[in-house]
Protein backbone atom coordinates (compact mmCIF):
# COMPACT_ATOMS: atom_id res chain seq x y z
CA UNK A 1 0.00 0.00 0.00
CA UNK A 2 1.57 3.41 -0.67
CA UNK A 3 2.17 6.13 1.76
CA UNK A 4 0.40 8.90 1.11
CA UNK A 5 0.86 11.22 3.98
CA UNK A 6 3.27 13.63 3.55
CA UNK A 7 4.28 12.69 0.36
CA UNK A 8 6.86 14.98 -1.91
CA UNK A 9 5.90 15.83 -5.32
CA UNK A 10 8.94 14.45 -7.71
CA UNK A 11 7.52 14.50 -11.12
CA UNK A 12 7.08 16.75 -13.32
CA UNK A 13 3.61 17.86 -14.38
CA UNK A 14 2.85 16.96 -17.68
CA UNK A 15 -1.01 17.18 -17.41
CA UNK A 16 -2.70 20.12 -16.26
CA UNK A 17 -5.84 19.67 -14.99
CA UNK A 18 -7.90 18.22 -12.17
CA UNK A 19 -8.32 14.53 -12.14
CA UNK A 20 -11.42 13.01 -10.40
CA UNK A 21 -10.36 8.98 -8.65
CA UNK A 22 -13.35 7.05 -7.90
CA UNK A 23 -12.32 4.25 -5.63
CA UNK A 24 -9.65 6.16 -4.35
CA UNK A 25 -9.87 4.30 -0.78
CA UNK A 26 -9.61 1.06 -2.38
CA UNK A 27 -6.11 -0.73 -2.66
CA UNK A 28 -5.34 0.29 -6.44
CA UNK A 29 -7.46 3.37 -6.18
CA UNK A 30 -4.69 4.63 -3.59
CA UNK A 31 -2.08 3.87 -6.07
CA UNK A 32 -3.60 6.27 -8.79
CA UNK A 33 -3.84 9.07 -6.16
CA UNK A 34 -0.30 7.95 -5.17
CA UNK A 35 0.92 8.49 -9.14
CA UNK A 36 -0.94 11.54 -9.90
CA UNK A 37 0.27 13.16 -6.91
CA UNK A 38 4.32 11.98 -8.27
CA UNK A 39 3.51 14.00 -11.08
CA UNK A 40 2.33 16.69 -8.96
CA UNK A 41 -1.34 16.70 -10.78
CA UNK A 42 -4.07 18.28 -8.73
CA UNK A 43 -6.77 15.51 -7.58
CA UNK A 44 -10.17 15.09 -6.46
CA UNK A 45 -11.84 11.84 -5.06
CA UNK A 46 -15.38 10.84 -4.51
CA UNK A 47 -15.31 8.91 -1.47
CA UNK A 48 -18.25 7.83 1.35
CA UNK A 49 -15.82 7.85 3.81
CA UNK A 50 -13.98 11.13 4.36
CA UNK A 51 -12.06 9.82 7.45
CA UNK A 52 -10.73 7.14 4.61
CA UNK A 53 -9.97 9.63 2.14
CA UNK A 54 -8.07 12.07 4.45
CA UNK A 55 -5.35 9.35 4.65
CA UNK A 56 -4.57 10.65 0.90
CA UNK A 57 -2.50 13.74 1.25
CA UNK A 58 -3.82 16.91 -0.66
CA UNK A 59 -6.61 16.34 -2.38
CA UNK A 60 -10.29 17.69 -2.61
CA UNK A 61 -12.91 15.13 -1.49
CA UNK A 62 -16.66 14.50 -2.41
CA UNK A 63 -18.09 12.45 0.29
CA UNK A 64 -20.81 10.58 -1.48
CA UNK A 65 -21.92 7.32 -3.08
CA UNK A 66 -21.40 6.43 -6.74
CA UNK A 67 -25.29 5.46 -6.79
CA UNK A 68 -26.23 8.94 -6.65
CA UNK A 69 -26.35 10.94 -9.96
CA UNK A 70 -26.16 14.14 -7.93
CA UNK A 71 -22.98 12.94 -6.12
CA UNK A 72 -21.08 12.07 -9.05
CA UNK A 73 -22.07 15.03 -10.80
CA UNK A 74 -20.70 17.28 -7.82
CA UNK A 75 -17.57 15.27 -7.96
CA UNK A 76 -16.57 15.59 -12.05
CA UNK A 77 -17.62 19.29 -11.92
CA UNK A 78 -14.22 21.26 -12.72
CA UNK A 79 -12.22 17.48 -13.77
CA UNK A 80 -10.76 17.35 -17.48
CA UNK A 81 -10.15 14.04 -16.57
CA UNK A 82 -11.71 10.75 -14.44
CA UNK A 83 -9.66 7.75 -13.56
CA UNK A 84 -11.89 5.20 -12.36
CA UNK A 85 -10.55 2.46 -9.95
CA UNK A 86 -14.18 1.03 -8.70
CA UNK A 87 -14.45 -2.40 -7.27
CA UNK A 88 -17.09 -4.38 -5.97
CA UNK A 89 -16.77 -5.90 -2.55
CA UNK A 90 -19.60 -7.95 -1.87
CA UNK A 91 -21.99 -10.16 -4.28
CA UNK A 92 -25.68 -8.49 -3.54
CA UNK A 93 -26.30 -4.81 -2.10
CA UNK A 94 -24.76 -1.56 -2.95
CA UNK A 95 -21.31 -2.65 -3.22
CA UNK A 96 -22.24 -5.29 -5.88
CA UNK A 97 -20.29 -5.60 -9.16
CA UNK A 98 -24.10 -5.15 -10.65
CA UNK A 99 -23.87 -1.63 -8.67
CA UNK A 100 -20.72 -0.65 -8.97
CA UNK A 101 -18.16 -2.29 -11.61
CA UNK A 102 -21.47 -1.75 -13.75
CA UNK A 103 -23.95 0.68 -12.94
CA UNK A 104 -21.26 2.78 -10.83
CA UNK A 105 -18.95 3.00 -13.64
CA UNK A 106 -21.87 3.71 -16.44
CA UNK A 107 -22.84 6.79 -13.88
CA UNK A 108 -19.62 8.22 -13.74
CA UNK A 109 -19.42 7.73 -17.32
CA UNK A 110 -22.21 9.68 -18.00
CA UNK A 111 -22.06 12.24 -15.59
CA UNK A 112 -18.29 13.01 -17.06
CA UNK A 113 -19.50 13.62 -20.21
CA UNK A 114 -22.19 15.87 -19.38
CA UNK A 115 -19.50 17.47 -17.28
CA UNK A 116 -16.78 18.33 -20.21
CA UNK A 117 -14.60 16.16 -19.10
CA UNK A 118 -12.47 14.82 -22.12
CA UNK A 119 -10.47 11.33 -20.95
CA UNK A 120 -11.56 8.53 -18.87
CA UNK A 121 -9.35 5.53 -17.82
CA UNK A 122 -10.63 2.79 -16.26
CA UNK A 123 -9.51 -0.24 -14.13
CA UNK A 124 -11.06 -3.34 -15.72
CA UNK A 125 -9.66 -6.82 -15.33
CA UNK A 126 -8.51 -9.54 -17.78
CA UNK A 127 -11.07 -12.29 -19.23
CA UNK A 128 -13.91 -10.08 -19.03
CA UNK A 129 -15.20 -11.54 -21.90
CA UNK A 130 -14.80 -14.97 -20.50
CA UNK A 131 -18.42 -15.51 -18.84
CA UNK A 132 -16.96 -19.19 -17.96
CA UNK A 133 -13.84 -17.85 -16.18
CA UNK A 134 -13.63 -18.94 -12.31
CA UNK A 135 -14.13 -14.99 -11.22
CA UNK A 136 -17.14 -14.65 -12.77
CA UNK A 137 -18.49 -16.72 -9.85
CA UNK A 138 -18.14 -13.79 -7.97
CA UNK A 139 -21.23 -11.86 -8.99
CA UNK A 140 -21.01 -11.95 -12.08
CA UNK A 141 -18.51 -9.51 -11.94
CA UNK A 142 -16.55 -10.47 -15.10
CA UNK A 143 -19.94 -9.40 -17.12
CA UNK A 144 -20.69 -6.80 -15.28
CA UNK A 145 -17.62 -5.13 -15.90
CA UNK A 146 -17.63 -5.37 -19.37
CA UNK A 147 -20.70 -3.72 -19.60
CA UNK A 148 -19.18 -0.94 -18.11
CA UNK A 149 -16.60 -1.12 -20.87
CA UNK A 150 -18.92 -1.57 -23.60
CA UNK A 151 -20.54 1.86 -22.60
CA UNK A 152 -17.62 3.72 -21.71
CA UNK A 153 -15.91 3.09 -25.40
CA UNK A 154 -19.36 4.23 -27.01
CA UNK A 155 -19.64 7.61 -24.74
CA UNK A 156 -16.11 8.60 -24.89
CA UNK A 157 -14.81 6.85 -28.32
CA UNK A 158 -16.16 10.07 -30.11
CA UNK A 159 -17.04 13.52 -30.38
CA UNK A 160 -13.15 14.60 -29.00
CA UNK A 161 -13.54 12.40 -25.93
CA UNK A 162 -10.93 9.41 -25.13
CA UNK A 163 -10.60 6.57 -22.85
CA UNK A 164 -8.00 4.15 -21.69
CA UNK A 165 -9.16 0.48 -20.51
CA UNK A 166 -6.13 -1.31 -18.65
CA UNK A 167 -7.64 -5.03 -18.00
CA UNK A 168 -4.81 -5.93 -15.18
CA UNK A 169 -4.34 -9.84 -14.20
CA UNK A 170 -4.07 -10.66 -10.90
CA UNK A 171 -3.59 -7.47 -8.81
CA UNK A 172 -1.03 -7.26 -5.68
CA UNK A 173 0.02 -4.75 -4.08
CA UNK A 174 3.93 -3.47 -5.51
CA UNK A 175 5.32 -0.43 -6.37
CA UNK A 176 5.32 0.32 -9.87
CA UNK A 177 8.06 0.39 -12.45
CA UNK A 178 9.54 -2.56 -11.22
CA UNK A 179 9.15 -5.30 -13.77
CA UNK A 180 9.19 -6.17 -17.94
CA UNK A 181 5.31 -6.28 -18.69
CA UNK A 182 3.65 -7.77 -21.05
CA UNK A 183 0.55 -6.33 -23.00
CA UNK A 184 -1.66 -7.49 -25.28
CA UNK A 185 -5.74 -6.97 -26.98
CA UNK A 186 -8.22 -9.28 -27.16
CA UNK A 187 -8.88 -10.62 -24.26
CA UNK A 188 -6.38 -13.58 -25.09
CA UNK A 189 -4.90 -14.11 -21.91
CA UNK A 190 -6.02 -16.28 -19.27
CA UNK A 191 -3.83 -15.56 -15.72
CA UNK A 192 -0.89 -13.48 -14.26
CA UNK A 193 0.06 -11.08 -11.85
CA UNK A 194 1.05 -7.53 -12.19
CA UNK A 195 1.17 -4.64 -9.33
CA UNK A 196 -1.20 -2.66 -8.02
CA UNK A 197 1.00 0.27 -8.66
CA UNK A 198 1.97 -0.53 -12.44
CA UNK A 199 -1.82 -0.27 -12.72
CA UNK A 200 -1.99 3.33 -11.61
CA UNK A 201 1.28 4.32 -13.83
CA UNK A 202 -0.49 3.27 -16.76
CA UNK A 203 -3.42 4.77 -16.25
CA UNK A 204 -2.04 8.46 -14.98
CA UNK A 205 0.51 8.00 -18.18
CA UNK A 206 -2.64 7.59 -20.54
CA UNK A 207 -3.39 11.38 -19.19
CA UNK A 208 -0.56 12.54 -21.70
CA UNK A 209 -0.06 10.16 -24.02
CA UNK A 210 -1.53 10.50 -27.55
CA UNK A 211 -0.89 6.43 -27.97
CA UNK A 212 -2.99 5.41 -24.92
CA UNK A 213 -5.99 7.14 -26.66
CA UNK A 214 -9.27 4.68 -27.31
CA UNK A 215 -7.37 1.61 -26.55
CA UNK A 216 -8.30 -1.22 -24.88
CA UNK A 217 -5.49 -4.04 -23.31
CA UNK A 218 -4.53 -6.62 -20.88
CA UNK A 219 -1.59 -6.42 -18.80
CA UNK A 220 0.65 -8.98 -16.51
CA UNK A 221 3.76 -8.95 -15.65
CA UNK A 222 6.26 -10.80 -18.17
CA UNK A 223 8.69 -11.92 -15.78
CA UNK A 224 8.95 -12.39 -11.65
CA UNK A 225 12.08 -11.02 -11.78
CA UNK A 226 12.43 -7.24 -10.69
CA UNK A 227 14.23 -4.87 -14.32
CA UNK A 228 14.09 -1.45 -12.98
CA UNK A 229 11.61 0.87 -15.67
CA UNK A 230 12.24 4.34 -16.19
CA UNK A 231 8.57 4.59 -17.90
CA UNK A 232 5.87 2.31 -18.85
CA UNK A 233 4.67 4.84 -21.75
CA UNK A 234 6.79 2.54 -24.56
CA UNK A 235 4.05 0.06 -23.59
CA UNK A 236 1.67 2.03 -25.35
CA UNK A 237 3.67 1.67 -28.67
CA UNK A 238 3.04 -1.82 -28.80
CA UNK A 239 -0.64 -1.50 -29.09
CA UNK A 240 -2.59 -2.01 -32.11
CA UNK A 241 -4.12 1.25 -33.95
Amino acid sequence: MPCLEGMIMTGENKYKGKVLVAGATGRTGRWVVSRLQHYSVPVKVLTRSADKAASLGDVEVVQGKIQSDEDVAKAVEGCSAVISALGSSEVFGDASPGEVDRDGVMRLVDQAAKAGVRHFGLVSSMAVTKWFHPLNLFGGVLTKKFEAEEHLRSVFGEDGRSYTIVRPGGLRDGEPLLHDLHVDQGDRLWSGWINRGDVAELLVVSLWNDKARNKTFEVINEAEEEHRQDSLEKYYDKLAS
